[in-house]
């Protein structure tokens, strides 16, 4: 098979730039679990869909099912391909720049549009404090000053954002753990096992929704590989380090608000656990818990925007976009371009509802980690001897039938979607598909400055094509 050889950074998509402390495995592991998660808000809606026991089932067997796949992918390319772009190198080296640049556009929307419903969860619990936000000009106002403000956090640098994480999570979390203690000698385990749902057709839509949502976005932290510390050691620790606590973060609340209160599943909408927390302990829990699901939406939507502002650099390095989309702040080093573009696009979807948000988000993700394992295994196949400091343990037969598993949820997630989440997703994929091509225009008439040299260099020699061992 070709080899593919090494790999090296260019700056010349940047400006002059200082030199910055790289992110370590402490604060990286809090940014992919706000990555990923954020903390037990926004899963309610899940048992509201399908009742305490599948909820329940469904957040100890999903994990297992996409969770683990989707991270050690991205061990295994991130350290292959240590470089900002993460998964749209994957793509491009697998399959081409077509295929490169349309990940980028799934990968990118599917990003903004969920930053987009950060705000809104946060302001779903913060009304129950402050009423006059559930509706009308003040709730859109709240929303786009909190935007704001959070994103010129993040144009401070990635190694705040880091250690910030880890503040948020701690203060985040702390509400969680005092309820599950106060509810311990309060907790019935056969509440856990109903399946009783009054007669109310479940929603399989919102219940996929809700999971997929909470528990996806491992691959993100591909995009700023590059500027993590030895990140070929030091990415997979995080990640497995984050697929346990964050099951754990998810879990250990279900059981102990469902095994101590006797709720309908109907009254399980977005926001109540701060209600649950009241019940179990009084309004002094409830209000810490409102200010921590605040805060709780600050570490997702630092974490998801470093992440797309990094992904726009990481395509500018390797020529897939202008020069000027890598461009970074002089004072902090931050992609601000990347910054600026995201937060504009967030902004425009967040008139949406929570549950549309999602949905979208997911179903174009969808479409993108199709892609990825597919991108995955055929990397695996036609680079067997790349360098790769981490190694999935399986020959390829094995990797395929790991891919195929999540994969099959994907298309489950895909088929239950409504007809405006078709809609919308596939005049995305259009304009994606379109902005390929105004890109190669752009390029044969140099209308802008591209990379030509990328950030990826590979050598192929057809005469060392052997079969290796898969």
């Amino acid at each position: 098979m070709p080899q593919e050889l090494s790999i090296t950074t260019t700056t010349t998509t940047t400006t002059t730039v200082t030199n910055t402390k790289k992110l370590t495995l402490i604060p990286l592991i809090f940014l992919i679990y706000f990555e990923v998660a954020g903390g037990p808000y926004g899963e309610e809606p899940a048992v509201q869909a399908a009742g305490p026991l599948l909820t329940i089932i469904g957040f100890l067997v999903f994990p297992f099912i996409w969770s683990v796949p989707e991270a050690l992918v991205t061990a295994e390319l991130s350290t292959a391909y240590p470089g900002n772009g993460g998964f749209v190198i994957w793509a491009e080296r697998a399959f081409g720049p077509f295929w490169g640049s349309l990940m980028g556009t799934w990968k990118f929307l599917s990003s903004v549009i969920n930053i987009a419903a950060l705000p809104v969860l946060c302001i779903d619990y913060m009304k129950q404090i402050i009423p006059a936000i559930e509706f009308g000009a003040p709730r859109y106002l709240a929303l786009l000053c909190s935007t704001l403000g959070l994103s010129f956090l993040n144009y401070t640098g990635l190694t705040i954002v880091g250690y910030a994480s880890v503040v948020l999570a701690v203060v985040s979390l702390l509400p969680f753990i005092f309820m599950c203690l106060i509810a311990l000698p309060k907790i019935k385990p056969h509440r856990w096992l109903s399946l009783e749902h009054k007669g109310v057709k479940k929603d399989w839509n919102l219940f996929f929704n809700t999971l997929f949502w909470n528990l996806n976005f491992w691959d993100n932290v591909s995009t700023f590989a590059g500027e993590v510390d030895q990140p070929q050691k030091t990415l997979p620790r995080a990640l497995f380090i984050t697929v346990i606590f964050t099951c754990l973060a998810y879990v250990f609340p279900f059981l102990a608000v469902i095994g101590a209160l006797s709720v309908e599943p109907s009254e399980w909408g977005a926001g109540f656990m701060a209600q649950a927390a009241e019940l179990i302990a009084g309004k002094w829990l409830k209000i810490f818990l409102e200010v921590g699901a605040m805060l709780a939406a600050i570490g997702p939507f630092e974490a998801q925007l470093s992440s797309t502002a990094f992904q726009l650099l990481g395509m500018a390095d390797i020529g897939s976009l202008p020069k000027f989309f890598g461009l970074r702040s002089k004072r902090f080093n931050t992609p601000w371009v990347g910054i600026l573009l995201s937060t504009s696009i967030s902004l425009g979807v967040s008139y949406m509802n929570f549950t549309d948000i999602i949905s979208s988000a997911n179903f174009l993700y969808s479409l993108s980690m199709l892609l990825e394992f597919a991108s995955f295994v055929w990397l695996r196949r036609k680079f067997p001897r790349l360098k790769r400091p981490y190694r999935v343990p399986m020959r390829l037969p094995l990797l395929v039938v790991m891919c195929l598993i999540p994969c099959g949820f994907l298309v489950v997630i895909m088929a239950i979607a409504k007809k405006k989440v078709y809609l919308v997703s596939g005049i995305m994929t259009v304009a994606g598909i379109g902005w390929y091509y105004m890109m190669k225009l752009c390029k044969s008439r140099k209308w802008f400055q591209f990379n030509t040299g990328g950030e990826v260099v590979v050598e192929e020699n057809d005469h060392e094509r052997v079969a290796g061992h898969l």
